[in-house]
């Protein structure tokens, strides 16, 4: 495809305003800018996003220049200084907000009663306008007020954490950074997309709700509705006694893992078993098919095991290469980096920063067209204020005023 053949984004001509911080709703924005929209990142002048200040403080780590935490949830777009509870700094988001069609948001519904930015606020200025609030433990009920992280009403209260916990009664396991934090800014950006389809098709917005609860249930939801139906949670195993065991992990000799997941386990038994050079698997009365081999799968598992610990990675990658049955290699993420498939699909488009430094970031996953849509890196804090504001209308002379104010950057 030529550059003159490339395709509208789907959102271009949509302008968000965002007013919202950390990865959770930001990450709605960068998607959303992904697809072609003019987002707008409001940012408090003195403190700016506090994501800012995790690499910098030494809390998480870094290399070089790059806030690699800021990148991923906030590239392309503009960052303009602004402080909302000024009253002058009310004024231009109100400005701003005129020709705007979408507007999210991670304040806590106390702050946004206090400003005077709520739904009905806002769309006293632009009766058109959506509204998107990421939110803890939902719009409704008595935990609304809360704030939260995805580690608290994602990973803990929505029933990840404990899905993946030991059998033992050991401690959950640690959750990896945003890791519902971004799951949950693709869903708000999915529901805003649809929120501006039904706008087209009845010209009336809508108020957009997404909570890290939700997202947690929806994430383990065969969990949650067996549950329901059964009145007792879902039942976990060992993999050393899994039902299937070709629904499995193993460990390769240099300390690696495959993972198998032949649902249907007697369609590929016999080639399976072929190909690790135990066709004596097919034959046992106690392997020949998915019945037994559930009554016997601890002694299943225990041959294949010793099976796949007897050659490295390369051994069984040759093996599997053209095998009919779905599994993979378990990757770090540093092997994403060079994954074949990866770097075929664009899933890592490379963003230069306003040092020319050069990095990846994570492609939103839904692709048009089959192009990456990445382009542009995260702003500066405040980049684009004066530019932002002339544009919606402010003069030159305006500006110095409104430094002086605090208003803006």
């Amino acid at each position: 495809m030529t550059e003159e053949a490339v395709p509208t984004p789907v959102l271009d001509g949509i302008k968000v305003v965002e007013l919202a911080a950390w990865t959770f709703v930001p990450t709605a924005g960068a998607v959303l800018a992904d697809w072609g929209a003019d987002v707008i990142k409001l940012e408090h002048p003195q403190t700016g996003d506090p994501q800012r200040a995790l690499i910098n403080s030494g809390m998480v780590p870094g290399a070089g220049q790059i806030n690699h935490f800021v990148e991923q949830p906030n590239r392309g777009k503009r960052s303009v200084g602004l402080d909302v509870a000024n009253p002058k700094g009310k004024e231009i988001l109100l400005k701003l907000l005129e020709n705007a069609d979408v507007f999210i948001t991670n304040l806590l519904p106390d702050s946004r009663r206090r400003l005077g930015i709520e739904p009905e606020d806002l769309r006293a200025v632009n009766p058109k306008l959506i509204y998107a609030r990421g939110h803890g433990y939902g719009s409704k009920g008595d935990e609304a007020e809360r704030g939260a992280f995805d580690l608290a009403a994602y990973w803990s209260r929505g029933g990840v954490g404990d899905a993946y916990s030991p059998l033992d009664g050991g401690y959950p396991p640690p959750q990896r950074p945003a890791f519902g934090d971004l799951f949950g800014g693709f869903a708000i950006a999915s529901g805003v997309a649809a929120a501006l389809f039904k706008r087209e098709r009845t010209g009336e917005p809508s108020t957009v709700d997404v909570s890290l609860l939700a997202l947690g249930m929806w994430q383990t939801a065969t969990d949650v509705v067996a549950a329901g139906v059964t009145g007792q949670p879902m039942p976990k195993f060992d993999l050393s006694e899994m039902p299937n065991p070709v629904t499995n992990f193993y460990r390769t000799q240099d300390g690696r893992f495959l993972a198998f997941s032949l649902l249907q386990a007697d369609r590929f038994w016999g080639d399976f078993c072929a190909r690790i050079d135990r066709s004596d698997l097919v034959t046992d009365e106690r392997y020949a098919t998915a019945p037994v081999r559930f009554q016997n799968r601890a002694a299943c598992i225990a041959e294949l095991r010793a099976t796949f610990e007897s050659h490295d990675l390369e051994h069984w990658k040759k093996a599997f290469a053209d095998f009919d049955g779905v599994w993979d290699v378990v990757q770090n993420s540093a092997e994403l980096h060079q994954d074949p498939a990866v770097l075929a699909n664009g899933y890592l488009p490379r963003l230069t920063d306003n040092a020319g430094n050069e990095f990846a970031v994570v492609d939103s996953p839904v692709q048009f067209d089959e192009r990456p849509n990445a382009k542009l890196r995260a702003p500066e804090h405040g980049e684009h204020t004066e530019l932002v504001l002339t544009e919606a209308g402010y003069s030159w002379d305006d500006l110095p005023a409104l430094k002086e104010s605090g208003a803006i950057l």
